[in-house]
């Protein structure tokens, strides 16, 4: 493998852009980890006058990422975020303008690796999503796993992440007086194992309790696609059946999550590492599907507002896909 080096000569904000996101990567890949073993190491030494107080503000602290979490937008301003902005870089379009004195959930696709762009234009505030979408907050839901690591849930819910609990997602949608995005990554850790350039898997059809939870609160429904999202990483070869992809489902269905074998570019070069590509994405946010209030839905009621779900969002991307550089026969994939 020839190994392409990055030249010398590199601009300062290049080289802050590229910081910025090696810290993100290591903070995904490392620091729950490291968090959960400086509390190990307190309880094996006894340092009882730490960990004590930690557990026990823990133990009542323990529902907050259920009832909108607790961010701040001191983290959220953190110069950091806008050279993370940057690198790719991230941008966000709005196809039309929202109710602010409604709830809105979306659907936010693909998964991609680590939805880079979900968390760009949702958990900074260097994004345009206060230009945007005046009035509104959005709530990034992520695997309730990341909320029982000490420490870790901390900084994590420090930029605006809450858990994708049913109870998280009808605390967001129950909010009085509108204007609250519950942002929802609809195919997890399923569609992250099939985020592999050029291609389009979605794991959906039978994803429909965010549609349920719509119909109860009167949320209306946004299909959001961020083209580019499955570009910045390459992954090992992991066809379905495949002793890899086994191995994978497994640790899924035992954890709750998986992590891809991917790769991409170094920092100091352009040939491995796990530094993602420098590949813009363009997060569309789609037309607004009504919905009525329906405490009790039934399942037919449920299945309609599915089907009218992803017809929507094949005519999202279909619509935007010419002008970021999709071939005309690509399409999306429905599992």
């Amino acid at each position: 493998m020839k190994v392409e080096f990055a030249p010398l000569n590199i601009p300062l904000a290049r080289r802050l852009q590229t910081a910025a996101v090696l810290q993100w990567v290591l903070s995904f890949l490392l620091l729950a980890e490291v968090c959960v073993g400086v509390v190990v190491v307190w309880i094996i030494y006894n340092y009882w006058f730490l960990y004590v107080p930690y557990l026990t503000w823990l133990y009542f602290d323990w529902r907050t990422p259920e009832q909108g979490g607790r961010r701040s937008n001191w983290v959220r301003n953190w110069t950091v975020w806008r050279y993370f902005k940057d690198y790719f870089p991230i941008h966000l379009i709005k196809t039309e303008d929202l109710d602010p004195s409604h709830n809105y959930i979306f659907g936010f696709h693909p998964h991609g690796v680590i939805v880079t762009g979900a968390f760009g234009n949702f958990c900074t505030n260097y994004s345009d999503f206060e230009k945007l979408f005046p009035g509104f907050t959005a709530y990034l839901h992520v695997l309730p796993f990341w909320f029982r690591c000490p420490f870790f849930r901390e900084y994590l819910m420090s930029y605006g992440p809450v858990s994708v609990s049913k109870k998280s997602v009808s605390y967001v949608l129950s909010k009085e007086g509108g204007g609250n995005i519950s942002v929802i990554v609809l195919g997890g850790a399923e569609e992250s194992l099939d985020a592999h350039p050029g291609r389009f898997t979605l794991f959906i059809r039978q994803r429909k309790g965010f549609v349920k939870i719509a119909l109860t609160h009167g949320a209306h429904l946004v299909p959001v696609f961020s083209f580019g999202e499955n570009e910045l990483f390459k992954q090992v070869h992991n066809p379905e059946g495949s002793w890899i992809r086994t191995v994978q489902e497994a640790l899924r269905k035992i954890v709750g999550f998986t992590l891809p074998l991917f790769h991409a570019r170094g920092v100091f070069q352009y040939s491995f590492g796990l530094m993602p590509y420098r590949k813009p994405i363009h997060t569309v946010v789609g037309r607004p599907i009504p919905v009525r209030q329906t405490l009790h839905p039934t399942l037919e009621q449920i299945d309609e507002l599915h089907q009218t779900y992803m017809e929507e969002l094949r005519k999202l991307f279909e619509e935007h896909k010419g002008k970021y550089g999709i071939p005309e026969h690509k399409t999306l994939i429905f599992k």
